[in-house]
C-alpha cells in the first residue's frame, strides 16, 4: 500500500474544504440585504437578450419601424431593404429589416404607438406563402392563436403592406391581400394604400408610383417630416494593400447574405469553400456539380436552342424528388463584367483586393463574403445584367462625367415614358446606360479608351444593385431511375429588343440558360455559335466558366454550383389514379421526371406481379406542343420506349403548331385543342376516375387556356354551365388534384 505524502494529505484537505463551502455556499454567503426573486419569463417580456424577441431588438436599437419581408427568390427582401433606407434618408428613421421565420409573433401586439410594421409579401405557387413566411401567415389566420394580451387582437397598431404578385397567376398578390384583411379585422390600422406590384409588366414602376403616395401618409401618421435623414451611406469600401491571396474570395463558391453568416459556397460562395469543409448542401451552400452529359435537344443548325444538362450529385449528400426545382448559380457574361468595370474607371484596379463594412449591419448586411476584388463583385455576387431600374439610375446623376450625362440621367428618372421608351424596351443594362449618358457607343466592346469613367464610389454600386440569384428549373428526371443525377431542360432566352432613338435593335441574352449553353459548348468542345447573325453581337454572352482558381474545371469536366428546392408537385401515390399532364415546350420537363416515376414503379411492379400487374392501374395522358415534329420535339426517341414499359398505359397527344394539321379556318393546334377533342375521356377520368391533373408551363396564355377548356369539360359533363366546370376547377385546387407549375 503506497503511503500518502504531506502535500496529498493537504489537497486532500483543501478539495474537502471547497466542496463544503460550495454545498453550504447559501448559508455561508447571505447577507442581511434580501435577495430578489427570480421572475419566470413572461409572455408580455418574451425574455431580454431573446433572439426571437424583434421587440427587445427594436427597444435595444432604438428603431421605430419593423420591416417583415416574405421572400421566395430574394426580390421582396430587396424591396424591404429599400424601404428601410428610404426612411433612414428621408426622415431618419431606423429600421429592424426581418425574416419572419426567424422570430416569434405572440409580442406583436407589443409594437409602440410611435411606430409601425411594414409587411412586404411575395405570393408563391398556388396563392401559398413563401417558405419564410409560413409561421407568420399561420398566426396571423389563426383565430385560436393569442398575442400578449390574451386576445387574437392588435388594436391600433399601425401597419404598411407592399405584396408582390404576377397578374398571370390566379391568386394574384394573395399573401399581401390576405395580410391586409387580417390585420384589419384584429383592429390594426393600415397607413396609406396597399402597394400591389406586378412582375408581369414592371415591379419597379408598381413600386416607384405606390411610394411617392405613401410617404407623405407614413409622415403624417408618425409624426415625422421629410429632410430629417441624410444621405449617408450603407457600406465602407476599403482597399487593402496586401492580403493572403488564399483567403481572397474570388466568386461562386463565396456569397453570402450576410458578412459572417449564411455563406453559400459552390465555387467561392462561402467560407467553406476557402476551408474546404463541407456542409449540407441547400440555397445557402450550394454545390459544385460536375455535368456528367451536356446535349442540344433542338436541331442541330436552328436558330434556337434547347439544352441538356445531367448534374451529378453521387456523394453530396444532395437528394431530391420528381418535381422539385434545382436552383443554378450562373455568372454574369464577360462582357457586362467588363462594361461596368471601365463605366466606374476601375478596369486597371479590377483585381484589387477589397474589404466590405455594413455601416449599419441592422440594415444593411454586406451581401457577399469578402474580402473579395472588383471583378469578383461584379462578375459572381451583384446583378448587373438585370434592365436598369430607374430609381438607382436617379442616385447616380449626381456623379455624371458632364452636364449633359447628369441631364440625360434625371430625364430617365424623372420621365417615366421616356425611361421605359429608352431604358425598358431597349432592355439596357446598368453599364451600357452609363455609357449611352456619356455620349459612348455601346455597339463595340467596352474598353477603358471609348468608355467614359464615373466617379461613383463602389459602396453605392453594392447598395444599388440586387444579388445575383439562382436560376431555377424543373427537374426532368426521377431519382428511381437516375438517383445519382439530377436532370435540366433549359430553353435559351434570346431575344430582340425594341429599337428607340439611342438604340438599334440587339440580342438580349438570358442569363442562366446562356450560361448553361457555354457550358455545354465547352464540355463538348464546340464552338460558341449563336444562330441569327443578323444584329450587332458584342454583347455575345461568354462567361468565365472555369470558375475562381479554375475550380469549376478539372480536366475536360465542367462543374455548375446547384442546390435543389422542394415543391409539392407530385404524382399521386395510387398508380391506380388518373393523371393528366399538360406540358408543352419545357413545360414537358417535369413530366419526364413523372413517367420515369411510374416506368420504375412499373418495372418493380411487373417483376413481382407478373404481366398483367399494370391492368388496374390509371390511364396516364401527356398532352404536348411545339412548332414542328422534326424541328423542337423535346426526347423525341425516349416517349416512345415509355410507352412500351407502361403496356398501354401510357398516351402521348401531340399538338405539332407549324406544320399540318391545322384547324378548317386554318389555324394552328394547341394543347388546349387536344384536350377538348379529348373531352370525353377526361371528364370520365376526372369525375369518375378522381384524377389529377397537372399543368407546367407559360402562365399568361397556355395555362389559362387549358384551365378554360377543362371548365367547359367538366361543366358539360355535369350537365351544367361553364360555371359549374369552374366551381370544379376550384374543388380540385383545394384537394391538391389539380396543380400548376408555371411562369410568365
Amino acid at each position: 500500500m503506497a503511503v500518502a505524502s504531506s502535500s496529498d494529505v493537504a489537497i486532500l484537505a483543501l478539495g474537502v474544504v471547497l466542496a463544503a463551502a460550495y454545498l453550504f455556499r447559501d448559508s455561508i454567503f447571505s447577507s442581511s440585504t434580501s435577495k430578489a426573486v427570480p421572475v419566470a419569463p413572461s409572455k408580455l417580456a418574451n425574455g431580454h437578450g431573446n433572439p426571437r424577441d424583434f421587440i427587445a431588438k427594436m427597444k435595444e436599437g432604438k428603431k421605430r419601424l419593423i420591416i417583415f419581408y416574405g421572400s421566395q427568390t430574394g426580390t421582396a427582401e430587396e424591396y424591404a431593404i429599400r424601404i428601410a433606407k428610404e426612411a433612414k434618408t428621408k426622415f431618419g428613421l431606423t429600421s429592424l429589416v426581418c425574416d419572419p421565420e426567424e422570430y416569434d409573433f405572440e409580442n406583436l401586439d407589443q409594437v409602440p404607438e410611435d411606430s409601425c410594421v411594414i409587411f412586404v409579401m411575395a405570393t408563391y405557387g398556388e396563392g401559398e406563402p413563401t417558405d419564410n413566411a409560413v409561421q407568420l401567415m399561420e398566426n396571423l389566420t389563426d383565430s385560436a392563436f393569442e398575442f400578449s394580451n390574451g386576445q387574437h387582437r392588435l388594436e391600433g397598431l399601425k401597419y404598411v403592406v407592399f405584396s408582390l404578385g404576377n397578374r398571370t397567376y390566379e391568386h394574384y398578390n394573395a399573401i399581401g391581400r390576405q395580410v391586409d384583411a387580417e390585420l384589419t379585422k384584429m383592429g390594426a390600422v393600415r397607413i396609406g394604400e396597399r402597394g400591389e406590384g406586378d412582375d408581369d409588366k414592371s415591379m419597379e414602376e408598381d413600386y416607384l408610383e405606390w411610394k411617392d403616395n405613401f410617404w407623405p401618409a407614413f409622415a403624417e401618421a408618425l409624426g415625422v417630416e421629410e429632410g430629417q435623414g441624410g444621405d449617408t451611406p450603407d457600406f465602407a469600401v476599403t482597399e487593402l494593400e496586401s492580403h493572403p491571396p488564399e483567403k481572397v474570395y474570388l466568386g461562386k463558391d463565396s456569397l453570402s447574405i450576410s458578412v459572417q453568416l449564411s455563406f453559400r459556397s459552390a465555387g467561392e460562395l462561402s467560407a467553406r469553400a476557402l476551408t474546404k469543409t463541407k456542409g449540407i448542401h441547400d440555397a445557402k451552400n450550394p454545390y459544385a456539380s460536375p455535368v456528367k452529359i451536356s446535349r442540344e435537344l433542338f436541331q442541330v443548325g436552328g436558330d434556337r436552342n434547347c439544352v441538356h444538362v445531367e448534374l451529378d450529385i453521387e456523394g453530396s449528400g444532395i437528394t431530391y424528388q420528381h418535381g422539385d426545382h434545382v436552383g443554378v448559380w450562373p455568372l454574369n457574361p464577360d462582357v457586362e463584367v467588363d462594361r461596368l468595370l471601365c463605366a466606374l474607371g476601375l478596369y486597371s484596379k479590377k483585381d484589387t483586393v477589397i474589404n466590405v463594412d455594413s455601416l449599419d449591419p441592422a440594415l444593411a448586411k454586406v451581401p457577399f463574403p469578402v474580402p473579395s476584388t472588383y471583378i469578383s463583385v461584379l462578375r459572381h455576387y451583384i446583378d448587373i445584367s438585370a434592365v436598369a431600374g430607374r430609381q438607382i439610375l436617379g442616385a447616380l446623376a449626381k456623379f455624371a462625367p458632364s452636364p449633359e450625362a447628369d441631364a440625360f440621367m434625371r430625364n430617365l428618372t424623372s420621365n417615366k415614358d421616356e425611361y421605359a421608351a429608352v431604358v425598358t424596351n431597349g432592355c439596357l443594362k446598368l453599364g451600357e446606360v452609363l455609357q449611352l449618358a456619356a455620349g459612348n457607343v455601346i455597339n463595340a466592346h467596352p474598353t477603358p479608351q471609348n468608355t467614359t469613367a464615373w466617379a461613383i464610389p463602389f459602396d453605392i454600386v453594392i447598395s444599388s444593385i440586387p444579388r445575383l440569384q439562382p436560376r431555377y428549373y424543373s427537374i426532368s428526371s426521377s431519382p428511381k431511375l437516375n438517383p445519382t443525377s439530377v436532370h435540366v431542360t433549359a430553353v435559351v432566352l434570346k431575344y430582340e429588343s425594341i429599337a428607340n432613338k439611342l438604340a438599334a435593335p440587339r440580342w438580349v441574352y438570358g442569363v442562366g440558360s446562356n450560361f448553361l449553353l457555354n457550358i455545354k459548348h465547352a464540355a463538348n468542345g464546340e464552338t460558341t455559335a449563336y444562330a441569327s447573325e443578323g444584329l450587332e453581337h458584342v454583347s455575345l454572352p461568354v462567361y468565365a466558366i472555369e470558375g475562381p482558381r479554375g475550380a469549376h474545371k478539372a480536366e475536360d469536366i465542367y462543374k455548375i454550383p446547384v442546390h435543389v428546392r422542394r415543391s409539392t408537385f407530385r404524382l399521386p401515390t395510387n398508380p391506380k389514379s388518373p393523371v393528366i399532364m399538360v406540358g408543352p415546350g419545357t413545360g414537358v420537363a417535369p413530366f419526364r421526371g413523372f413517367i420515369q416515376e411510374r416506368v420504375a414503379l412499373a418495372r418493380r411492379t411487373l417483376e413481382k406481379n407478373g404481366d398483367d400487374a399494370l391492368a388496374d392501374w390509371g390511364q396516364i395522358s401527356l398532352f404536348y406542343g411545339c412548332r414542328k415534329s422534326t424541328e423542337d420535339f423535346l426526347y423525341k426517341d425516349e416517349w416512345p420506349q415509355y410507352t412500351a414499359e407502361l403496356k398501354g398505359k401510357f398516351t402521348m397527344h401531340c399538338a405539332f403548331s407549324r406544320e399540318p394539321p391545322y384547324k378548317p379556318d386554318g389555324g394552328k393546334i394547341y394543347v388546349q385543342d387536344l384536350i377538348w377533342d379529348d373531352r370525353k375521356n377526361i371528364a370520365d377520368a376526372i369525375l369518375n376516375g378522381k384524377g389529377y391533373v397537372y399543368i407546367c408551363g407559360d402562365a399568361k396564355a397556355m395555362s389559362k387556356a387549358v384551365e378554360e377548356v377543362l371548365a367547359r369539360i367538366l361543366g358539360e359533363a355535369k350537365g351544367g354551365s361553364e360555371a359549374d366546370g369552374v366551381a370544379e376547377i376550384k374543388l380540385m385546387k383545394e384537394r391538391s388534384r389539380l396543380m400548376l407549375d408555371v411562369w410568365s
